[in-house]
């Protein structure tokens, strides 16, 4: 197989990749996300390319992993779920699928689908200016987790339970037209647990634990112990995979004081560098061996 990954420079996730498709004789290229452009009609036509990154014409990949989602605008975002979605329709396998990123992108979308699908979410306001901000604050017991609506690995979040910074926190994002996410804060023992969903499977888990910080993420610097997930934190986790349509996520769990346990994020790019060194698994390698499966069905 030919396989594009769209991932960031000097990615360590790119050349685990990369390494695993070699191991089994396939080839990997790097694909630069904002280089990617689309063309329609005579403009295809012209160049043999509907979607291209560079000199790369991506119809012609077997498959297109997506390792990163830069920063960008929304009509950025929406440019490059629209050119995955373009790639699928071609024909070209993409994983995660563009409808799964899209949801898994939007932390309300996610939120609201995962309540839907029965599974505990954290009390969640979602508004666009500051004074329902402050009405949600105080409702959600003036502990709050404020989030950018697009992000990850903990980047932007902030814990606010003072009233005057949540007012300047509130009315400083106002200004910048962005959308408003608050949850309430949720005491826990000091740890998480990530679980990652590979085609339906439960991988493994592990917890993540942070000292010194609300966050648990291990790129916040938080440690990592082997978890063997219960039978219902693996349901919780399957269900929540399925919900978001992701092939390839990591499911967070996070217990409260009084154990109960709570969906706090679905991953369609999950790291697994911790993981995999945490539970001697190669995810890449296994990652690698889907896609030939999928391969091989879509052959048949």
């Amino acid at each position: 197989m030919r396989i594009g990954i769209l991932g960031n420079e000097g990615s360590w996730y790119g050349a685990d990749l990369s390494r695993a498709a070699a191991e089994r004789g396939h080839a990997c290229v790097r694909i630069e996300f904002p280089l990617v452009a689309a063309s329609c009609g005579e403009a295809a036509s012209v160049s043999g390319k509907t979607v291209s990154s560079a000199e790369n014409d991506l119809t012609e990949f077997d498959a297109i992993i997506v390792r990163t989602m830069p920063p960008g605008s929304l009509e950025q975002v929406v440019f490059r779920m629209d050119a995955l979605a373009r790639l699928a329709a071609a024909g070209v396998m993409v994983v995660n699928s563009p409808r799964s990123m899209e949801c898994a992108v939007d932390k309300f979308l996610t939120t609201a689908r995962l309540e839907t699908a029965g599974l505990t979410v954290p009390a969640t306001v979602t508004c666009q200016d500051s004074e329902t901000a402050m009405e949600a604050f105080a409702r959600l017991g003036g502990d709050v987790v404020v989030k950018p609506l697009f992000g990850s690995e903990g980047r932007g979040i902030c814990r606010v339970s003072d009233p005057d910074l949540a007012f300047r926190t509130f009315r400083t994002l106002e200004r910048t037209g962005a959308v408003l996410y608050l949850q309430e804060f949720i005491r826990h023992p000091g740890f998480d647990v990530r679980i990652l969903i590979l085609d339906g499977i439960v991988l493994g888990a592990m917890k993540r634990f942070s000292v010194d910080d609300f966050r648990t993420n291990v790129s916040r610097s938080a440690t990592t112990a082997i978890h063997q997930p219960t039978s219902k934190e693996s349901e919780i986790a399957l269900i929540a995979a399925e919900t978001v349509g992701a092939r390839i996520a990591g499911v967070d769990l996070l217990y409260d004081e009084a154990g109960r346990c709570f969906v706090i994020e679905v991953n369609a790019v999950p790291g697994w560098r911790a993981f995999s060194r945490t539970n001697d698994i190669d995810v890449a390698g296994r990652l690698i061996e889907s896609l030939e499966r999928f391969q091989g069905t879509r052959s048949d």
